[in-house]
């Protein structure tokens, strides 16, 4: 049977469909020119080639598509396709993510790692059946107190008015439970509260600091990792599924691969953002008894277990840090 050229052309178009452009608008809070942005923008760039210009991400840095929380809702609306977020703006969808930044419990990047592995394709079932793909998990780095004044004991926390995340009222709960007072603030409001007296203590990685500019306020720095802040970059389902599925695959390949690289960038920053506030006027304040800041970092679990993050899954992550440790 032969086919006139009108007749195939047609039978091939419906064969295979046309791969229209899809447009990715994705907000992050990482300050512009900072180097979780260029990740980004390396990321967008290697997603648009190897999609061959299918699948097109822009990218608003500096909370300019509001906080945390107002990116989630923007997703949900269609005026973004996409978001990195922390586990905190992750909380908007669902806080099982949060059970990695529990203070005093994971308290190194390479226990993130094994407890990550572990427990990661439940987070992302959740995720998915929320509406939100994820298309990679990084390190945003162990989270030091930066304050206006020196705070060296665990004593010296009362007198710490500290940030705490708007929509997380769990959050605030755990923060007096170990004796701060929270105060409830948009991420995007940090340092004007630091510049008005609202708030003098901030808990962020350092690099976050450094790139926006927080310690010219807050510049003592507690020599103490309090816990852990994860991001993980995910993307509405409805446009996710509008990407062919082979083009997927290569997109969470360059993910994963982005995933690795920036943590393992950032880690590095953070010591080097340390060093370069240092020579900028930080005040480094040495803990004075370390396991005193461990016990009132525990004091927070009472507030956050079964009540932020579900019981079976907070005693797992528990049982494997100690899994891990036993393995050392």
């Amino acid at each position: 049977m032969r086919f006139s050229l009108p007749a195939l052309l047609a039978f091939l178009a419906l064969a295979s469909p046309a791969r229209a452009l899809v447009r990715v608008k994705l907000g992050t809070l990482a300050p512009e020119g900072s180097p979780y942005h260029q990740a980004l923008l390396e990321m967008a760039a290697k997603w648009a080639e190897v999609s061959h210009g299918l699948v097109k991400v822009i990218i608003y840095p500096g909370g300019v598509a509001g906080n945390e929380g107002d990116m989630v809702r923007k997703i949900g609306v269609g005026q973004l396709q996409a978001a990195s977020l922390t586990t905190i703006g992750l909380h908007d969808v669902t806080p099982e993510p949060q059970a990695l930044d529990v203070p005093g419990l994971i308290r190194s990047e390479a226990e993130l790692d094994y407890v990550l592995d572990q427990v990661r394709g439940r987070f992302e079932r959740t995720l998915e059946s929320k509406g939100f793909v994820v298309t990679a998990w990084a390190s945003v780095g162990m989270v030091r107190f930066f304050t206006t004044f020196p705070m060296t004991t665990p004593a010296d926390a009362a007198k710490a008015k500290v940030w705490s995340w708007q929509g997380d009222p769990a959050a605030a709960e755990g923060w007096r439970s170990a004796g701060f007072t929270p105060v409830v603030l948009s991420s995007t409001d940090i340092v004007t509260a630091l510049q008005t007296g609202m708030i003098n203590a901030v808990s962020e990685p350092p690099l976050y600091a450094f790139a926006s500019r927080l310690f010219d306020k807050a510049n003592h720095m507690l020599d103490y990792d309090w816990s852990l802040l994860v991001g993980a970059t995910v993307v509405a389902k409805p446009t996710w599924d509008r990407i062919p599925p082979d083009i997927q695959q290569k997109l969470l390949a360059v993910s994963a691969q982005y995933s690795h690289d920036v943590s393992e960038k950032v880690r590095q920053m953070n010591v080097d953002s340390i060093a370069q506030m240092k020579q900028q006027g930080l005040m480094i304040d040495e803990p004075a008894d370390p396991a005193a800041w461990q016990a009132l970092a525990h004091k927070t679990w009472s507030s956050i277990r079964g009540k932020v993050v579900p019981a079976d899954l907070f005693d797992q992550i528990v049982r494997l840090v100690d899994e891990y440790r036993a393995r050392r």
